[in-house]
């Protein structure tokens, strides 16, 4: 049976790597009771078999398993919920194509991953696959933290086997959490002993149990009627206590206050708690599992790779006297050795020391499976360097404890706040007050403390030098706020300039928030700045209109409130002042009627809209600022991106440089560049030379250079010069360009035939600014060393984004795939309330896995996407990174950051950055990705934003909506050189979902598609694209809209609301694919699903390599699949459709064509079209319509 076995794996492996229609894990079991409660958690395991690891249990894949040691039973997996937690149903899975099986179970429970209770006794539970191998176990509402599964036995394998745990619990019935505990205190009635206190909370049911953390960590759960506990420390331990209450389905309260039992002397562990780093993580075995306080989770590093690091921060010196290395000492953690050195690193040294050298310690489960490691030392910073482990391929540590006592160094907290005046008004300055002690034993020095309205930076003031157990008490100037509520906190040394005993207690929140009352004004804004068209391009009227609202307290003065609305273009000049006005008396909180200003003759362009209302006579100055106000207008097809574009073939070339083309030749430098034209530099001093219409410190290429002759790519360089002037060379590479074959199915090696995917990008930040009307030339000399076409260059002018809020968005250690990760679980750990997101600073991050963000919404800002970076590792192919996303992450955002894989080839399944399914409320925003599969997959995904940005050379889909997706925004993105669709909505249903319904694709431009479409929609209804730039497919159309469904569930398109393009330009537009088929700037393709509700309008499609428009049906067993109906084209202009000269030329030349061909699958077009206003020149022949299938009417 093991061939059997192996077969399942295998099918298995193929599943999860089939067409890019089926990526991305499935729905999760349908839960009307609950979401699933082990999504996201760290899943955990007695063992596991060669690559089917624990982490597999929860990854929402049922492709994937995890399978226990073969031959060992009994066998254990389980999942850490986090915290006490309601649970009444459990979901088991296997892989979907298995045969039926018998595993014998018993689920158990543990509120601290030791000592465990049965739940549901002993059971042999089928997995049958004709009910998708899926087994349901009910039981009782328990309130449990860890659920283990005891497997005893299994029909079908010698081993544990599953590939989903799924827990829920009840969110009917009682879903209101009880109310914070209060008053927590503590006494200390003994040496070592911390007596806790607190008052009850209340509950819509009851309090069945609170929870004590301490030092974040869960310490103890006691009852619901049991208001103290008496906690045991050792007297030195500095210990932050926080309780929770939670009922009976699990419900869990906010935290109580905070309070913190300073120590006083003797030996603790330091290093609970605080943060840790590796060097590489395996699995879910990250750093945070050795220092959280329980022997049952733990870090294991990379596979091989050594040496492997383990670096846990004190935060300040600390006397420390020993090491302790604990592994669980439950038997199945058999005896090993590992070579252990120690190194620590004084709190004023930038390098690391030995402490203890290297040695083998050996770890035995009779002995408890712990090693102590004497060392003498002050240090501030401890290190475990492990080369060699005989148990495992990487180091591993259940608990590192680093035993001591805090040496002699300040220590500040603010112990109280307060602002005056007691109620300001919005006419008041604030002052914000703090007084900061020093709680340490030793002097420390100067900082400062900084002062936060709302988490908004308010404020700093300087604060001196402090003896121990002195106090000292600032002041800021917070200046005049609006009315409103603002939470007050302030934090002492923000920027860590004083090393100190405990940074954790360095932030303060007052209780109450700062409320200012507004004044007795009006206060009059532009609510509303409105423009119809919404979306304008040039030659539309385009009339503006304002609404006035008085959000201030009084009403407004009667008479005319006088309304000027500017027009201001990309180089400052005003085009169009408009002015109008509502008379009468505006009421405290009213809105006006739209005030008309009148219209404007749009031009393509970027415009700034200013609008300005009249100072209103009862509004006092300070309600005067928001009178004017500024809005972005662009008008035109495409997106509106920062960056300057230069063709090469409208620049200056010298030197013996050439401009090539134009030619539609597949592997040619002239017919895969854009505008079908490029200049090549094949001898030493030609250039290309461009002249910059605006400041730039950036530059970007597109550009050729050969293959190695065995494929693979070279590397060589390419010299810029400035103003005649050499710069820099710019660094180039074809590793991630050149296939070779057919269209549909191109490879690297180029004994696969002829080539395509010529081209890649190369970036550069110059250095320095060049000034606007700079020469900025691409020069080969004798030190580049191939041949280069170029096809254009961008330039752009950027700086840094800061940090948006230091207080509330952590920062990674460093630069490692681990850094980044210990701050996203940083802020989904944080239960204060204080951290929000994770920024990351400028840098080159590298990474060659997926960052998990789960658990609560979490922002991710980087410093924009020329600063902060990521890189997959540039000795692997097709390196699946990026970020994974769960439904527990609704409303995260990922903003300013670049990603740059190491893709050479599709691979169909991983590869996309944001591979995201059954998720909300997620903004994408200007992120830059090249050398990936996909920018973003998204199944089952509602109310998605991706915005501003660029999407480069990748392998498959730009973006592809897919799997009942509703009511996302595609917004001003630029995708060029796609290796499928550039922006994809496909109406699947196999992955969960519904109808593809309520999505906006607009501002999009699609350039260079090499292997599909521009804009690719396939059934659904009610969605729109618009305003949209297609130039330059090489092998398909520009756009494509069918009802085909790739042989997976789907729903066709639907009648009303219809599907809607509107305002597109597709220029040079279409190819050949599947051979000899050629494909137009639109193809309507009817199959093997409803077509219907389709509305084109306003459409320009210039010079197509084929045809503008055909249409075409699906045939099976010779008959039609699906007709085309209701399908109307308005306002539709076709030009320059020329016959091509080359094999295909019988099929070109058609400005709309009614293909009546038996192309492989398909026969003559069935069904009708309306076209209405209809406008075709320079075409060869304008309509084609030989079938008697198909209608084409044309009205006026």
């Amino acid at each position: 049976m093991r061939s059997k076995h192996l077969l399942l794996r295998l099918v298995a492996a193929m599943a999860a790597t089939c067409l890019l229609v089926t990526a991305g894990p499935p729905s999760p079991a349908s839960a009307a009771d609950g979401p699933n409660l082990a999504a996201g958690r760290t899943a955990s395991a007695g063992g596991s078999h060669d690559v089917y690891v624990p982490r597999n249990l929860n990854d929402g894949d049922q492709a994937s398993y995890w399978e226990s040691a073969n031959n060992a039973f009994p066998q254990w997996a389980q999942v850490d919920l986090g915290a006490p937690t309601g649970v009444n149903r459990l979901v088991l899975k296997l892989p979907a194509g298995w045969e039926s099986r018998t595993q014998t179970l018993t689920v158990q429970g543990s509120a601290d991953g030791s000592g465990f209770t049965t739940l549901v006794a002993s059971a042999g539970h089928t997995f049958n696959p004709a009910t998708g191998n899926t087994v349901t176990i009910g039981l009782t509402t328990a309130v449990t933290r860890y659920v283990r599964l005891h497997i005893t036995a299994n029909t079908g394998w010698p081993a544990g086997q599953l590939s989903e745990l799924e827990i829920y619990g009840p969110a009917t019935g009682d879903t209101q959490p009880p109310t914070a505990p209060g008053g927590l205190a503590f006494t200390e009635p003994a040496a070592g002993q911390i007596k806790l206190t607190w008052a009850a909370s209340a509950d819509n049911v009851g309090v069945t149990g609170y929870d004590l953390y301490a030092n974040g960590t869960l310490r103890k759960s006691v009852p619901g009627d049991v208001l103290t506990h008496t906690d045991v420390q050792p007297v030195g331990a500095t210990v932050s206590y926080h309780v929770k209450a939670r009922d009976a389905a699990g419900n869990r309260s906010a935290a109580s206050n905070t309070v913190t039992r300073h120590g006083t002397g003797g030996d603790t562990n330091l290093a609970v708690g605080k943060p840790i780093t590796a060097s590489s993580t395996i699995h879910t075995y990250v750093a945070e599992n050795a220092n959280d306080g329980s022997v049952t989770t733990y870090w294991e590093g990379g596979a091989g790779g050594y040496p492997h690091t383990l670096t846990v921060k004190l935060g300040a010196n600390a006397d420390v006297g020993s090491v302790v290395l604990k592994l669980n000492p439950a038997a199945e953690w058999a005896t090993r050795t590992q070579t252990v050195q120690v190194l620590g690193r004084e709190q004023s040294a930038s390098a690391f020391t030995s402490l203890s050298a290297a040695a083998v310690h050996t770890f035995d489960p009779a002995t408890g499976n712990t090693v102590t490691i004497p060392v003498t030392a002050t240090v501030a910073d401890v290190q475990l360097r492990i080369t060699a482990n005989s148990g495992a391929t990487g180091g591993q540590v259940a608990e590192f404890q680093v035993i001591g006592t805090s040496a002699s160094n300040p220590d500040l907290t603010i112990t109280g706040m307060s602002s005056s005046p007691a109620a300001p008004t919005e006419t008041d300055a604030v002052t914000l007050k703090a007084t900061v002690k020093n709680i340490g034993t030793a002097r420390s020095g100067a900082t400062n403390v900084t002062f936060y309205l709302d988490g908004a930076l308010a404020g700093t003031a300087p604060v001196g030098a402090l003896a121990a157990g002195a106090s000292a008490t600032v002041t800021a100037d917070a200046g005049r706020r609006d009315a409103g509520t603002y939470p007050l906190s302030a934090k002492v040394d923000e920027a860590g300039i004083v090393i100190e005993q405990n940074d954790a207690n360095n932030t303060h929140v007052h209780p109450s928030p700062l409320v200012v009352k507004p004044v007795d004004s009006s206060d009059l804004v532009a609510s509303s700045v409105t423009w119809t068209p919404g979306n304008p391009r040039g030659g539309d009227t385009v009339a503006f209109s304002v609404v006035i609202k008085n959000q201030g307290a009084v009403a407004s003065a009667s008479g005319a409130h006088d309304v000027t609305l500017t027009v201001i273009d990309g180089a400052g000049a005003v085009v169009r002042t408009l002015t109008g006005s509502h008379t009468g008396v505006i009421a405290a909180g009213a809105v006006t009627a739209p005030v008309d200003l009148g219209t404007w003759k749009a031009a393509d362009g970027k415009y700034t809209v200013k609008v300005v209302l009249a100072d209103d006579a009862n509004e006092l100055p300070v309600k005067r600022a928001n009178n004017t106000g500024t809005h972005r207008l662009f008008t035109g097809r495409g997106a509106d991106m920062p960056y300057d574009h230069y063709e090469a073939e409208d620049a200056v070339t010298g030197g013996g440089a050439a401009v090539v083309g134009p030619n539609r030749t597949i592997g040619d430098p002239a017919g895969e560049a854009s505008g079908r034209r490029a200049v090549t530099l094949d001898t030493t001093g030609s250039y290309v030379e461009f002249t910059t219409r605006a400041s730039t410190n950036t530059l970007v290429t597109r550009f050729s250079i050969p293959d190695a002759p065995g494929g693979g790519g070279i590397s060589s360089t390419l010299n810029v010069y400035v103003d005649g002037t050499f710069l820099k060379a710019i660094d180039l590479t074809s590793k991630y360009a050149w296939l070779y074959g057919p269209e549909a199915s191109p490879g690297n090696s180029p004994s696969a035939g002829g080539p395509r995917h010529i081209y890649d990008e190369a970036n550069i930040m110059l250095g320095r600014t060049v000034q606007a009307g700079s020469k900025i030339r691409l020069q080969k000399d004798p030190a580049n060393t191939t041949t280069y076409a170029i096809d254009f260059i961008d330039t752009e002018q950027v700086s840094p984004l800061p940090n948006p809020d230091p207080a509330r968005y952590a920062v990674p250690a460093g630069f490692t795939h681990q850094d980044v990760q210990n701050a996203l679980d940083r802020v989904r750990m944080d239960d204060t309330g204080t951290l929000v997101g994770v920024y990351l600073p400028p840098g080159t991050y590298q990474t060659a896995e997926k960052f998990q963000v789960h658990g609560k919404a979490v922002k991710v800002a980087g410093a924009g996407p020329w600063y902060t970076r990521f890189h997959a590792p540039a000795t692997q192919d097709n390196t699946d990174v990026g970020f994974r996303a769960d439904a527990t992450a609704k409303g995260s955002s990922f903003t300013g950051f670049a990603y740059f894989g190491n893709y050479t080839s599709r691979v169909d399944g991983p590869g996309k950055v944001f591979d995201f399914s059954n998720i909300t409320d997620i903004v994408i925003d200007d992120i830059w990705n090249e050398h990936m599969v996909c920018l973003y997959w998204g199944a089952n995904t509602d109310r998605v934003t991706i915005k501003n940005s660029r999407i480069r050379n990748m392998f498959a889909d730009g973006v592809n909506m897919t799997n009942g997706s509703t009511d996302n925004l595609v917004s001003n993105n630029e995708a060029r050189a796609t290796g499928d669709d550039s922006f994809a909505l496909f109406s699947a249903i196999d992955a969960g979902g519904a109808d593809m319904k309520g999505n906006v694709y607009e501002n999009l431009t699609a350039i260079l598609p090499w292997r599909a479409a521009g804009i690719a929609v396939y059934g659904g209804y009610d969605n729109v694209f618009r305003n949209i730039h297609i130039a330059d497919t090489l092998v398909y159309s520009g756009i494509t809209i069918s009802s085909l469904d790739f042989g997976y569930p789907m729903n066709g398109f639907g009648a009303d609301p219809p599907t809607r393009f509107e305002n597109i330009s597709i220029v040079r537009a279409g190819g050949h694919f599947w051979g000899a088929q050629t494909f137009p700037g639109i193809w309507v393709f009817s199959a093997s699903k409803v077509f219907q509700g389709i509305r084109v309008s306003d459409v320009d499609i210039v010079d197509p390599t084929y045809h503008g428009i055909m249409f075409q049906t699906k045939y099976s067993g010779g008959r039609p699949e699906n007709p085309i109906k209701d399908t109307v084209f308005t306002n539709i202009t076709i030009t320059g459709a020329r016959r091509s000269g080359d094999a295909y030329d019988a099929k070109s030349g058609f400005a709309i064509w009614a293909n009546e061909l038996p192309e492989p699958d398909q026969g003559p077009a069935v069904g009708s079209v309306t076209f209405n206003n209809l406008r075709m020149s320079g075409n060869f022949q304008d309509i084609r319509n030989t079938t008697s299938t198909f209608t084409i009417k044309v009205n006026p």
